[in-house]
């Protein structure tokens, strides 16, 4: 293996994290590159399920983990999710895991302020988790966030934090909450100071260890389509999900990418408010709910279900330059008679074959659709390609030429035996 990323080509929840697991053997390091502790990995082996939020998947191999500069972290959540993961009996040190010090810190402030807005939005709600990563981002953005590394100086946080509440409380007041004080915050972080600091590393430092390394992976969260430039905005996560953030947020540059591999899921799911063309509010949709067991892993909300979007999958890929995917899942179709796939969109009569960004244009899209005939047998825990069903075949077949992918791997059932490798 080279140097690769495992992105997500939908709206999450593709099923990363069993593949980032599947593959992680073969990997000498593997890196968070964006995102907060909304998006929700869950991995299974053997009898054990590990639910991780904001820890790189490779933490459970014992890989070399790293949370890198472009990740904004909430240390409550991080050390929370340390300790329910030593409880099922892996240890985490500070050698194995790796915090840059220049990320961002999500405060009790920036989970207030999420929780108020969203609030304060009534019907046009986005559907955020309120966990404060759309804030910490704009903080960020707006150059006043509290970085990690901010945290060594008394006197740098005191200033840092001044700065920061003195933004924040302005919106607090006009929002009818209550005014925070500096001293409140050092004290919210003050029991979880030094135990941070004890994984922070500066950004280069940690660029030289994973250049030693022979392989590392890149671990994207939430979905391609929820990436905050190209994705359907406003209903879209606060941070650039696609693979070219890499370059930003992982402590490497961009040279040391070498490939990219998607992972889809055999339908399409979406959790929260937004455009969704191929959604089915109908017994198929609640069929695949239910089969696919589609519950969002850090929301605990059910996903919206839907058919296989080719339209906005070929957008993702091309953004990425994906050229192989892992396609999961395909044994929750396995008792369907009929199954589509969305391969252009109508919209006011006139043929599409990319989503427009202009929102007026969203409620008016009419999916095409082809019908591809079920394979109506079990594929659940199939171990090679040629022992799937040819109409199961056929259907990759057909995501992999509307897509112009290869399907390197395909996921046949939750367990990380349960996958095939297409040689």
């Amino acid at each position: 293996m080279t140097n690769t990323a495992i992105i997500g080509l939908q709206w999450g929840d593709e099923g990363k994290g069993k593949i980032v697991d599947f593959l992680a053997d073969k990997f000498d390091a593997v890196v968070r590159f964006q995102g907060g502790h909304n998006a929700g990995h869950t991995i299974k082996v053997g009898d054990q399920t590990y639910k991780l939020s904001l820890l790189p998947s490779g933490i459970i191999r014992g890989k070399f983990s790293v949370i890198g500069s472009g990740v904004v972290v909430d240390p409550i959540a991080l050390f929370a999710e340390i300790k329910k993961i030593e409880e099922a009996g892996i240890k985490i040190t500070t050698e194995s895991l790796a915090v840059a010090d220049n990320a961002c810190l999500i405060l009790s402030i920036h989970r207030d302020l999420d929780q108020l807005l969203e609030g304060k939005k009534g019907e046009k709600k986005i559907g955020t988790t309120g966990r404060g990563i759309g804030p910490a981002y704009e903080d960020r953005a707006g150059r006043r966030a509290l970085r990690i590394c901010d945290l060594i100086d008394d006197k740098i946080l005191q200033e840092r934090l001044e700065n920061l509440l003195f933004y924040h409380n302005l919106l607090r007041k006009s929002l009818g909450a209550e005014l925070v004080l500096v001293e409140q915050i050092i004290a919210e972080l003050q029991p979880i100071r030094e135990r941070l600091l004890s994984h922070a590393k500066p950004a280069f430092e940690i660029a030289k260890k994973l250049s030693s390394c022979k392989n590392v992976m890149f671990e994207g969260a939430q979905g391609a389509l929820l990436d905050v430039s190209y994705g359907t905005f406003p209903f879209v996560t606060s941070s650039n999900t696609m693979a070219g953030q890499i370059a930003l947020g992982s402590c490497l540059g961009v040279a040391d990418l070498h490939k990219t591999i998607g992972i889809l899921k055999a339908y399409t799911t979406r959790v929260g408010s937004g455009p969704f063309p191929t959604e089915l509010n109908d017994e198929v949709g609640k069929f695949l709910r239910i089969e696919g067991n589609e519950v969002g892993t850090v929301t605990g909300r059910d996903r919206r279900c839907g058919w296989f979007d080719a339209v906005l999958v070929r957008q993702a890929i091309q953004l990425s330059s994906v050229k192989e995917i892992a396609l999961t899942k395909l044994d929750v179709l396995d008792k369907l008679e009929k199954i589509k796939i969305c391969v252009s969109y109508k919209i006011v009569g006139k043929a599409y074959d990319y989503m427009p960004q202009a929102n007026h244009l969203w409620e008016k899209i009419e999916p095409v659709y082809e019908e591809i005939e079920g394979w109506k047998q079990s594929t659940v825990g199939v171990k090679s390609f040629a022992e799937l069903p040819q109409k199961a075949r056929d259907y990759i077949a057909r995501i992999e030429e509307l897509c112009d992918v290869k399907a390197a791997i395909i996921s046949t059932g939750p367990k990380r035996s349960e996958t095939i490798v297409v040689s």
